[in-house]
């Protein structure tokens, strides 16, 4: 059975815009490029014919890889989170111990991960370590370095998705 993909409502509908991008105008796009390609005369020395080939592969690849995710996916029903501990969908503060800086983080399905833009995915060490924690409790999350860092939660609310 394939692991579910949790996600908000509004990741699946990117998800699935995406895929129908990829489907309708991309392989149609690709498509001409490749007949064009094709004019040009032999195809074993004709690196655009190869270009274009390649491009339609993971095109294809990532197709398969979308279709995937929508039919796995599973829409977090926002209205019925509870703010009582962190899970998908919640807007989390933590701060790490010794530091007096606060830290702000929505946490998502991986699907829809951005931690540039404070989105951290559960199965992140950091997303996994908070997971079911309530205000107040401590997170232990080992680096990748192998050290441990210790965060508490100051505050969980609702996502601003």
């Amino acid at each position: 059975m394939a692991q579910e993909i949790k996600m908000s409502a509004a990741g699946l509908k990117a998800v699935q815009e995406e895929l129908e991008y990829l489907k309708t105008v991309r392989r149609k796009e690709l498509a001409e490029e490749i007949k064009e390609a094709r004019s040009h005369g032999d195809l074993s020395e004709n690196s655009e014919y190869d270009e274009a080939k390649n491009t339609q592969g993971l095109v294809e690849n990532r197709i398969t890889e979308l279709e995937q995710m929508v039919k796995n996916a599973v829409v977090i029903d926002e209205s019925e989170l509870s703010v009582e501990n962190v899970s998908v969908g919640t807007h989390v503060t933590i701060q790490m111990a010794g530091e007096d800086e606060k830290e702000e983080y929505d946490i998502v399905g991986r699907t829809e991960a951005d931690p540039l833009n404070g989105k951290i995915s559960d199965e992140s060490p950091v997303g996994h370590a908070l997971l079911g924690k309530a205000v107040g409790e401590k997170a232990e999350v080992l680096l990748p370095s192998g050290h441990t860092v210790e965060y508490t939660v100051l505050s969980i609310a609702h996502s601003a998705n």
